[in-house]
């Protein structure tokens, strides 16, 4: 499957994909019903439709940053006249390989657009350059990975971190800034 037209059609569909959520599906669709663009962001991505543009995206229900990814650049692609289908990671590692963070990492979400042909044009993920700051931030307060309280400790960071994606709309707009850096080379 070299094309990616092919595994575009593979993808599931937004509702398809939504429905089959089990894990941060209330939290998802809560970053999808509150997440606005500003008139400048409408008017950047109302210019995107003309480019015909469509997104295989690499994602799973159970990864925070897809949690707070997902719903902001269905968002986005609604404006932008970008139809988005979902590939679950792990059932589609032939095309995540492709797609490694750094050369070695299966982070997700990724974005992989293309035109009509299925022409890569932009790739995008796992989490804007702000979220990426913080992530490390937070990370270098755990205790180090021998110790024994080091599991509870990433566990209790990441909770606090999922409810924080969940309400704070500077890590929205983070994302939002950094598609928009990507996909405006495009235009």
């Amino acid at each position: 499957m070299g094309n990616l037209n092919e595994w575009f059609q593979k993808g599931l569909t937004k509702d398809e994909y939504f429905e089959s959520m089990q894990v941060n599906k209330e939290e998802l669709l809560a970053i999808y019903n509150s997440f606005t663009l500003s008139d400048e962001d409408r008017d950047f991505y109302q210019q995107f439709p003309l480019l015909e543009l469509k997104a295989a995206v690499l994602t799973a229900d159970w990864c925070g940053d897809a949690l707070l990814c997902v719903p902001i650049i269905q968002r986005i692609a609604e404006y932008a006249g970008i139809e988005l289908r979902f590939l679950v990671r792990d059932e589609n590692l032939e095309l995540m390989d492709q797609y490694l963070t750094n050369g070695t990492a299966r982070a997700i979400p990724k974005f992989i657009f293309m035109d009509q042909e299925g022409n890569e044009k932009a790739v995008w993920g796992p989490r804007s350059p702000e979220l990426q700051t913080l992530i490390m931030s937070e990370r270098s307060t755990l205790p180090a990975k021998e110790d024994p309280s080091f599991d509870e400790k990433q566990k209790e960071m990441y909770k606090n971190f999922k409810a924080r994606m969940t309400t704070d709309q500077a890590l929205w707009e983070s994302v939002n800034k950094s598609v928009k850096e990507e996909l405006k080379n495009l235009l």
